[in-house]
């Protein structure tokens, strides 16, 4: 499954004496404690316990339990005040926690930061939906409308990471077999294909309109035609289209194109890179060669060209028996030889 680089190599890339934090939230473990560190984040959770505040504040990277102590009225006073999502800046102590409040369930459950500093960064209205369970039962509206919101779940920033990852692999496998990444014009001439086009207007023609791609086809046959061989692009297509289960408006895919590659050469690479992205991302290893089935042996099992394999029920011929029936519905296709 895909992970985030660690605390540490995130903060390696970039971090410098004047950064405005020192570690990433979930970075912090047993090996800190007695350090001191900054860090910066949301508030995910905020406890009152009477005389003490807790906060649990998370980056991308996790979560960290920060604790408030009344010793320092003026601090104290500024963390009564914070709510959800507020963005702090907090500067402390790592220490070990009491004996009887460890948390299990994360990786900083051993320890807390004792804060000696807290500024607001950003203050935040109520949250439309609470983050501070792993899922939410926010309508899909309510999550799209406040997307950014949205996108602050560990659910939703672990498939961005996912999706990263894919597209890292493709990327890699197909510059390590020869393959250059090109790309190729957004707006464009409307081209006869399957869909309708997304038409944006031109201000230096008035009148004319530039077509989005439903895909790279065209420029990417010139390309073949100008030499350059294997060529690949994760492009975004637009199509004009209704909403259905497989059709969006707008889409990526990962196009391909080659010369002087036969079918069975381009059909082993292509299930080359396919096994080794899922043996990278998700760690499964798919079969060597992948099972092939006909077109119409598809359609002859499975009444369709794209069948769900997982499901085993498939048709029976059962022309031999209608063949002699009364009923011309079913006899005249049966006794038809094609």
């Amino acid at each position: 499954m895909f992970e985030w680089l660690t605390a540490t190599e995130l903060l390696s890339l970039y971090q410098g004496p004047n950064s405005m934090r020192s570690h990433y939230c979930g970075g912090l473990d047993s090996h800190s404690i007695d350090q001191q560190v900054r860090l910066c984040g949301w508030v995910h959770r905020r406890r009152d316990h009477g005389g003490v505040i807790f906060v649990d504040l998370r980056d991308r990277n996790g979560l960290v339990q920060v604790v408030f102590d009344p010793d320092q009225p003026e601090m104290f006073e500024l963390a009564e005040q914070i709510r959800s999502e507020y963005v702090l800046a907090v500067e402390g102590r790592v220490r070990a926690r009491p004996e009887g409040t460890l948390n299990p369930n994360i990786p900083t459950g051993e320890i807390e930061v004792l804060a000696s500093s807290l500024e607001v960064l950003n203050s935040a209205e109520t949250p439309p939906f609470q983050l501070d369970e792993y899922h939410t039962d926010a309508s899909e509206e309510t999550r799209l409308r406040y997307r950014y919101i949205d996108l602050r779940r560990p659910e939703m920033q672990q498939r961005l990471g996912v999706r990263a990852q894919i597209t890292r692999y493709l990327r890699r496998f197909l510059d390590e077999h020869g393959f250059l990444d090109i790309e190729t014009p957004i707006l464009t001439k409307s081209t006869p294909e399957g869909a309708r086009d997304y038409l944006v207007p031109s201000r230096v023609h008035p009148g004319e309109f530039y077509a989005l791609p439903q895909s790279p086809q065209l420029f990417k046959q010139l390309l073949m035609m100008s030499g350059l061989d294997r060529y690949y692009q994760i492009a975004r297509c637009f199509r004009d289209e209704d909403l259905r289960a497989d059709r969006q408006p707008e889409f990526t895919q990962l196009d391909i194109e080659t010369s002087f590659l036969d079918e069975t050469e381009l059909t082993g690479l292509m299930e080359q890179m396919i096994r080794g992205l899922f043996k990278e991302v998700l760690d499964i290893d798919l079969p060597d060669p992948f099972p092939c089935l006909t077109y119409q042996d598809a359609m002859r099992r499975f009444g369709s060209d794209r069948p769900d394999l997982r499901v085993p029920l498939e048709l029976l011929d059962i022309a031999d028996l209608m063949s002699e029936v009364d009923f011309k519905v079913f006899a005249g296709p049966a006794r038809d030889a094609e």
